[in-house]
Parts: structure tokens; C-alpha cells; sequence
């Protein structure tokens, strides 16, 4: 059955209600896909958001420790962070890897692209799996103290099932090297290092 897909909200105007160095929040007056006059508050990232499934030569994953301010608990996570819209997403993700964990990786697969909380943001991320790790200094930004820890891919796989990985986007970018794996889709070279 087709579905009308244009957008039935009708913007009478937009005002930011505040802005940092990075998001901005717009109020847009409307009228609803109903009609009636309302109101819709946009977050808008000034960077797209990037994050890496990591995994070393024993199939270990790195996954990164922090306090997350927003939700008041501690979060593990692959490592991520935010880059310049204009420019590659891979890199961007490689130097987050970088400041987060140290490592560089000589291969690296496009995952997937997602938005986040997409009833309040515009925020898109760009998700990476890489290999061929080697170990440097991690080198964090002065908002962030992490944690890191190698774990098996199937205990990272695991972890997001019990709940105690939440983050969107490690959950997501897990389970679809899993999937991936499990229907022979991961290059040769990294399929190996996947024990499922």
C-alpha cells in the first residue's frame, strides 16, 4: 500500500533559542500534519557523530568507559565522537579512534549510517569497522576520562544484549558486524578474528 511521503507540517517560522560551539536549538512555529498551530524544538549538531568497532588481532574489541553528563551513568561504548560536516567521515572516526584508544587501523569497512533520536534531532553518524590495529598513545580531549577495555567480540555482542551497552550506535554497529558475520558478508581477513 503506498504511503504519502512528503512532509505534511507546515513551518510558519524559525527562531534558535540558543547556540554553543556545538549545537544549536530552533523553535519552529507550525501548523501539524492536522493543521492546528503548534510548536517543534530541533537540536541541531554542528558535527556529524562517528564511532568504530575496533578489532585486534586476538578478536578482541576495544570498547571505551566514561560518564555520560546527559544521562547521569557511567556508558560503554565503542569509541566515538564528533567531526566536521565537510569533511570524510572515516577520518574523522580514525581520529577519534586515535585520541580514544591510540590505535590506528589499516583496514576499515563502512558500517552504517543512522539517525539518532530522530524525533528531537537531526544528528547523523556514520559507523566504521576496523582492523589491522596498531597500539600508540590514546591522547583524549580535556572533557573526556576513559576507560578502556579489550573484550571478545562475542562478549561486546553480549554485553549489548544483557542491557549493559545502551549506546545507540555501539549497539546498532555490534550487532551488524554480527549479523554480517554470521551470513558471510566481512572480508576474509577479518571474518578470522570474529568468533561468534
Amino acid at each position: 500500500m503506498p504511503h504519502d511521503t512528503g512532509n505534511p507540517w507546515t513551518v510558519l517560522s524559525s527562531t534558535t533559542k540558543y547556540e554553543n560551539a556545538w549545537i544549536e536549538v530552533i523553535e519552529h512555529k507550525v501548523l501539524t500534519p492536522k493543521g492546528n498551530p503548534g510548536i517543534y524544538g530541533v537540536v541541531r549538531p554542528r558535527s556529524l557523530a562517528t564511532g568504530v568497532v575496533p578489532i585486534d588481532d586476538d578478536g578482541n574489541v576495544t570498547l571505551v568507559g566514561q560518564y555520560r553528563f546527559p544521562l547521569e551513568r557511567y556508558s560503554w561504548e565503542i569509541p566515538e565522537g564528533g567531526g566536521a560536516k565537510g569533511v570524510d567521515p572515516q577520518e574523522s572516526a580514525a581520529r577519534e579512534l586515535l585520541e580514544e584508544t591510540g590505535q590506528t587501523a589499516r583496514h576499515w569497512l563502512p558500517l552504517m549510517t543512522l539517525h539518532l533520536s530522530n524525533c528531537i534531532t537531526d544528528e547523523v553518524a556514520h559507523t566504521f569497522l576496523a582492523w589491522g590495529l596498531e597500539q600508540g598513545v590514546a591522547c583524549p580531549d580535556d572533557t573526556e576520562v576513559l576507560a578502556t577495555r579489550r573484550v571478545p567480540f562475542a562478549e561486546a555482542v553480549a554485553m549489548a544484549m544483557r542491557g549493559e551497552i545502551t549506546d545507540s550506535m555501539a549497539v546498532a554497529s555490534l550487532f551488524k558486524v554480527r549479523l554480517m558475520a554470521a551470513e558471510g558478508l566481512l572480508p576474509a581477513d577479518v571474518a578470522r578474528l570474529i568468533r561468534l
